[in-house]
């Protein structure tokens, strides 16, 4: 009797073995793969928004850093028509690497550049008369202030926070406007 008791219980323990064996990878299952529904935006705080005024073939940006942002370096472009050369001019701005025009100056938050002036040169006679359709996107990016060790700030490209292009399209341009 002691003897059909004892393989009664061998065979209950391996049963329960065999049974528990699959639990932890079962478990395992279900605490590593799980899934969400919903979301929610997350504002990193670093915007810069563009600013612009078009008059006389003169396309005049600036660029306002979000109340919320850290000090940042801005640097800006334009494209357009490659029938007409643009030019640029605007206190604090200068040429650099890349065709941008660099903003000289750390942009604090709630703080904004000078005036970039994008200006459309060349356009012949006969387009002022008749008014011609054309389009010139500017595009920026802001980059954090950075430091060197003696506290001397620096730009560093390679870290972009907010990039962006203006928000007007074509536009027509008559004579005498």
């Amino acid at each position: 009797m002691m003897m059909k008791k004892a393989g009664y219980s061998i065979a209950v323990l391996a049963f329960l073995m065999v049974m528990t064996a699959g639990v932890g990878k079962a478990w395992a299952y279900f605490t590593t793969y799980a899934s969400a529904e919903g979301g929610i935006t997350i504002t990193l705080g670093d915007e810069t928004e563009i600013e612009e005024e078009f008059s006389n073939w003169e396309k005049r940006v600036t660029i306002t850093s979000d109340a919320d942002s850290e000090p940042v370096y801005i640097r800006a472009k334009a494209f357009g028509s490659g029938s007409y050369p643009l030019t640029y001019s605007g206190d604090g701005w200068a040429p650099g690497d890349g065709d941008y025009y660099y903003y000289n100056e750390i942009v604090p938050g709630g703080g904004k550049t000078s005036v970039l002036s994008v200006k459309i040169e060349n356009v012949p006679e006969a387009d002022l008369e008749n008014g011609t359709m054309f389009n010139v996107v500017v595009i920026y990016e802001s980059t954090p202030v950075m430091y060197r060790e003696d506290g001397t700030p620096y730009a560093d490209w390679n870290v972009v926070l907010d990039n962006g292009t203006s928000q007007s399209g074509s536009a027509v341009q008559k004579e005498g406007e």
